[in-house]
């Protein structure tokens, strides 16, 4: 793949899914809350591009977790298909592609910090910078529970979809764990992959 090719191979990919998931999805309204922080991170990204580049790796990264939102968002969390078949087969109670959306929730943004962190020089120091990427992971999964709560206050029953709790008492506890999984797991284990990564882009 050439570099040069890459940017425009993941926009593609990008509105493609996005594309896909806004056509006859579940539920409209579930839809625009699931998305939206998926082009709200595109915007971002777009306006700031020149002055800061983040590694393809993270790009794809960012883009996996767009599409987990996509999909999501296509078919409400509680009723992917493939969970579906899932749940199903092990003979469970819940539909638990939200715990893959949450996962990635943890793995990208600490990913994303990680980053910033280094090339910025905002912390010293690689056990820090570890440790703080997984408390933005962390802050934005709190952050994100709390906007899932306010949106069914505001919303009452229409925000159910959105909440995709499926009669789980212990629901957000669960997305935050799983959030703090994920964030642990790229620090843990994608560090040096990802070090090497950022020394190819002239990143120390």
């Amino acid at each position: 793949m050439k570099k040069n090719n890459y940017p425009f191979i993941v926009s593609a990919i990008y509105f493609t899914v996005l594309i896909w998931s806004g056509i006859n999805p579940k539920d409209y309204y579930t839809w625009i809350l699931e998305v939206t922080p998926g082009v709200a991170g595109l915007i971002v990204l777009a306006f700031t591009y020149k002055r800061f580049r983040f590694t393809n790796l993270l790009y794809t990264l960012m883009l996996i977790h767009c599409c987990i939102l996509f999909v999501g968002g296509h078919y409400t969390y509680a009723e992917a298909p493939l969970f579906d078949w899932i749940r199903d087969l092990v003979h469970g109670t819940r539909n638990n592609y939200d715990k893959i959306g949450h996962f990635a929730q943890g793995f990208v943004p600490a990913m994303i910090g990680r980053e910033l962190f280094l090339r910025l020089k905002v912390v010293n120091g690689r056990t820090w910078v570890g440790f703080f990427s997984v408390c933005v992971a962390l802050a934005i999964s709190a952050f994100y529970e709390l906007v899932e709560w306010w949106t069914a206050i505001l919303s009452g029953s229409s925000a159910e979809a959105f909440l995709g709790t499926q009669g789980y008492v212990w629901d957000t506890q669960s997305d935050m764990l799983w959030a703090l999984i994920g964030a642990l797991t790229s620090v843990i284990l994608f560090s040096r992959y990802h070090d090497v990564k950022m020394k190819e882009v002239g990143v120390k």
